[in-house]
């Protein structure tokens, strides 16, 4: 097992993470962050170097980390060889499997018959913002680190102290896009994790059908773009008018599926708060 700490390897390695796209996105796009500044202080562990195998995206060991945060305790994987990933995942100086975390990625073989039935999204470079005709008091901006009790609570993963900080530290961390009313109200909205991957694209019930979306996608999947980022997200194969968006959006849904994987040691299980 190796950390790569190195920035002509870090660098290196994102080219050759190209290779195996789409299988590799969630691992690619990590590695552009920390290429980039890091802000989200991830490290990457491999199996062997530069003939790797196995990637693991972790948090950086030296941060003082709470053991109970899936949120920000999140790591990308991608291999090659089953075999190397599974030894790195079982070396406890890869994975820290005494808090609670999650691992996501993309299925790949021998993972299929035990993992979340989700898929990825890849919005090409081809998408251009359509004139939607904003109503004047309306505004297109970046998200403000205010939004995030708003963001928690609309999201099906939030709703707890431990996601509004998580969203907090995405939103000053990364790209987001928002509509927001003339009292700064945020109407519809996108933003980016530490993958490089859009997330949690919601519009409040009552201004859905106005284009809002559509709106938010294609300026968020713009500044990704001109930053050199893929713009790739996950939806369900359950959310229809999701699929049905980016359908109209000439978004191309990849052959692979996306899982999360949350982990939970026993002597937490007990804990009803988490």
């Amino acid at each position: 097992m190796l950390v790569l700490n190195c920035s002509m390897k870090l660098q290196l390695l994102e080219k050759m993470l190209r290779w195996s796209f789409p299988e590799s996105l969630k691992v690619y796009g990590a590695v552009m962050n920390i290429n980039r500044g890091n802000p989200f202080r991830k490290e990457v562990v491999v199996d062997s170097w530069p003939d790797f195998k196995a990637v693991i995206i972790r948090p950086q060991r030296e941060n003082e980390m709470d053991d109970l945060d899936h949120y920000t305790n999140a790591h990308a994987v991608f291999y090659k060889e089953l075999q190397a990933y599974q030894e790195l995942l079982e070396n406890t100086n890869a994975i820290n499997w005494g808090q609670i975390f999650q691992i996501q990625g993309t299925v790949q073989p021998y993972l299929c018959s035990c993992l979340q039935n989700t898929r990825h999204s890849f919005l090409p470079k081809t998408l251009s913002v359509l004139p939607l005709g904003l109503d004047p008091k309306l505004t297109l901006a970046y998200l403000d680190i205010s939004h995030a009790s708003l963001l928690s609570k609309t999201w099906s993963r939030g709703g707890n102290p431990r996601c509004q900080k998580y969203l907090a530290n995405l939103i000053c961390c990364f790209l987001s896009v928002c509509v927001l009313d003339d009292n700064g109200y945020p109407l519809s909205w996108s933003l980016t994790d530490q993958f490089a991957t859009m997330i949690h694209g919601y519009t409040l019930p009552e201004h859905q059908r106005k284009g809002y979306s559509r709106l938010v996608a294609t300026t968020l999947a713009k500044k990704l773009h001109s930053c050199g980022f893929p713009a790739q997200g996950n939806v369900l194969e359950t959310n229809i008018p999701s699929i049905t968006l980016l359908k109209s959006m000439n978004a191309q849904f990849l052959p692979c599926s996306f899982f999360r994987v949350i982990h939970r040691p026993f002597h937490f299980l007990a804990k009803s708060h988490l």
